[in-house]
């Protein structure tokens, strides 16, 4: 039984604070500067001050003999907001310049198709409110402008709009004229009329507006082949037009006032205009 009288020493071993050594203290952590990897996106800067930016101006260019009237803009300090007529075409405003001055806007245009009875041909959004349904076969419905809620603007295809988030505010219309710097294929090529339209450079830079009688096909070449707006047209989107062109550019545009619409013009159901941001 010698053994046991060996357990008292390991429990005083065990005991003594020279069993076991204390870690060495952890020095401070140094930082260490590391390089962003090559294909990580770097933080966007912050947008320049509205002040800085080109402020809307009225512009005016004839191409192959097809006359460009409109106000050139930079979404950026300046947005579009839809105003529709839920009561129908004229019920509340007879004109552009009417619908414009009911919201201090510095611009307006006529915007989306509707039927005889008054109602959108085609879905429409205004401060996020959706009005009708998709236009989902006609030419006439084949291109959406619309705004995020986040404040970005574009053209889309239908198809691509249809399944996208609610935007703040939308029309759809049609035909689309420029898709990605190309003419769309298979305008029609032989019914002049006056045309109402909206051209975008893919970025920041906006133009709505108005074409002298010319057949689709013929804008598309016009807007193609040169630069309405003096910058490349990413995207081109037709409006209503015909007997329901109205164009009306305010005092407070550089180069205006401007006014566009004949007498013989019928009310219309809804309008694009344009505001400060």
């Amino acid at each position: 039984m010698r053994w046991l009288s060996s357990i008292p020493l390991l429990a005083l071993s065990a005991c003594s604070p020279l069993a076991v050594s204390p870690p060495p203290p952890t020095p401070p952590p140094t930082a260490i500067s590391q390089p962003v990897a090559p294909n990580q996106p770097l933080p966007s800067p912050p947008p320049p001050p509205a002040a800085s930016l080109t402020p809307p101006r009225l512009t005016s260019k004839t191409i192959s003999g097809i006359t460009f009237e409109g106000v050139a803009f930079d979404s950026r300090s300046h947005r579009l907001r839809v105003l529709d007529q839920p009561a129908g075409p004229g019920s509340r405003w007879p004109d552009a310049e009417s619908a414009g001055n009911s919201i201090s806007a510095l611009a307006a245009i006529n915007a989306g198709f509707f039927t005889p009875e008054g109602s959108p041909l085609g879905k429409l959004v205004t401060a996020g409110n959706p009005v009708g349904s998709w236009n989902r076969s006609s030419s006439l419905g084949s291109g959406v402008w619309l705004e995020t809620p986040g404040g970005h603007s574009s053209i889309l295809r239908r198809e691509s709009a249809i399944n996208s988030p609610t935007p703040s505010e939308m029309i759809q219309a049609g035909p689309l004229l420029i898709e990605n710097n190309r003419k769309i294929s298979g305008l029609e090529s032989t019914k002049p009329a006056v045309r109402i339209l909206i051209l975008w450079d893919g970025n920041s830079r906006w133009w709505i507006g108005r074409a002298s009688p010319c057949s689709l096909a013929a804008l598309a070449d016009a807007i193609a082949s040169r630069k309405p707006a003096g910058w490349t047209t990413r995207s081109a989107l037709n409006l209503d037009g015909g007997r329901s062109s109205d164009l009306w550019i305010s005092p407070s545009v550089a180069g205006g006032p401007l006014l566009r619409r004949s007498f013989l013009n019928r009310p219309v159901r809804n309008f694009l205009a344009l505001v400060p941001r």
